[in-house]
């Protein structure tokens, strides 16, 4: 059944706090995912999580305190739904132990900040780059696009492409250091 969205003066308190809650949570996952992953040896167990920490993370979303970051907030959560999936599947023998996921999930929520400040520097540094350089490196990641390919398409050979890409992501790795460097610095 077809029903008309709410305009932004029929929203009530609940469908603000639902609005808040999915902005956080879609804004945040692949931060999420990438925690999970780091917890979890498949993406097929990732998922399970990601999922059942959504759910529990709504549950107790009315005492999320939005001064913290949503982030860590939600990685506590996932953290503990690793565990319990964890425990779940402890007849699998590939199960690492509850100490060494507690391990894991420290460092990983240690690790967090920077991940993402490298991803930011990552996104800044390829907006920088000319448009042809992003084009091709673009192309050059491109799933299903093989490199011959793109190659011969551009008149090179496939060692004069696989050399300037190489150049590309050397110049790409040393703005993403001196990104990643200044930020460190400021904090």
């Amino acid at each position: 059944m077809y029903t008309m969205l709410k305009s932004d003066q029929e929203l009530t308190p609940e469908d603000t706090r639902y609005e808040l809650f999915v902005q956080c949570l879609a804004q945040q996952e692949p931060h999420l995912r990438r925690f999970i992953r780091s917890l979890l040896p498949t993406w097929t167990d990732v998922d399970e999580v990601v999922q059942q920490t959504a759910i529990v993370a709504w549950r107790k979303f009315d005492q999320y305190d939005p001064q913290t970051k949503f982030i860590k907030w939600a990685c506590v959560i996932a953290r503990f739904e690793a565990l319990a999936y964890r425990r779940k599947m402890a007849r699998d023998r590939l199960v690492f132990r509850g100490d060494l996921l507690e391990l894991m999930a420290d460092e990983g929520v240690e690790e967090l900040d920077a991940r993402m400040a490298e991803q930011d520097a990552l996104e800044t540094c390829l907006e920088e780059l000319p448009e042809k350089q992003r084009q091709f490196l673009t192309l050059a990641y491109t799933k299903g696009v093989k490199v011959t390919e793109l190659a011969e398409e551009s008149g090179s050979t496939a060692a004069a492409f696989y050399m300037r890409l190489k150049r590309l992501r050397q110049r790409l790795m040393e703005c993403i250091e001196s990104k990643t460097l200044q930020l460190g610095e400021l904090s």
